[in-house]
């Protein structure tokens, strides 16, 4: 039994050094909005049930050497499992955040700015609209990039987390809550 307890742990370490070396642990951004703190629930008028309209974001600490910025908003606790809101990449690192409202259209985002595909597969944002019953968590995560993704206008989370691979400089997050009545 002793010996498998070492076999194990022996596996677990070289199983732990891999991953740190294929992602390393990146440095936090600090995410806000005017429009909900923390943890506090998201107005109606970001969502399904008010105008729909993208909350206001900032972001600070995005480290010297960023080549490009990644906003990739999300569901965990939809029913069908975690579903998009929005992906957005290739924002210039300069970009201190987001306006109210963008449009799907890109208008208004910096030049080379790609929106990708949400759950509803369409480009832009698309609001907190759960089902009835207990709040799901919706987490706004940005990632500044050494790089920026060679990747189509379109491209769907997964796509845009894999071409992210090797290349967070930084990562940051803001959890808003919406339940509907």
């Amino acid at each position: 039994m002793r010996d498998l307890i070492l076999i194990f742990s022996a596996f677990a370490l070289t199983w732990a050094v891999a991953l740190c070396a294929l992602d390393p642990p990146s440095t936090a951004l600090k995410v806000t909005s005017t429009a909900f703190e923390q943890g506090a629930a998201i107005p109606l008028k970001h969502t399904c049930d008010g105008q729909d309209l993208s909350p206001p974001l900032a972001w600070a600490g995005v480290p010297p050497g960023a080549k490009s910025l990644a906003v990739v908003c999300d569901d965990p606790d939809a029913p069908a499992g975690t579903w998009d809101h929005w992906v957005l990449y290739n924002l210039p690192a300069d970009t201190p955040g987001l306006p109210e409202g963008v449009a799907a259209s890109g208008t208004g985002l910096p030049s080379g700015t790609l929106q990708g595909l949400n759950g509803w597969r369409t480009q832009g944002y698309r609001g907190p609209c759960p089902p009835r019953g207990g709040p799901h968590r919706y987490f706004f995560r940005v990632y500044a990039l050494d790089t920026a993704l060679s990747l189509p206008a379109g491209a769907s989370k997964e796509k845009v987390q894999s071409a992210m691979k090797g290349h967070v400089l930084a990562a940051g997050e803001l959890v808003g809550r919406y339940a509907r009545r």
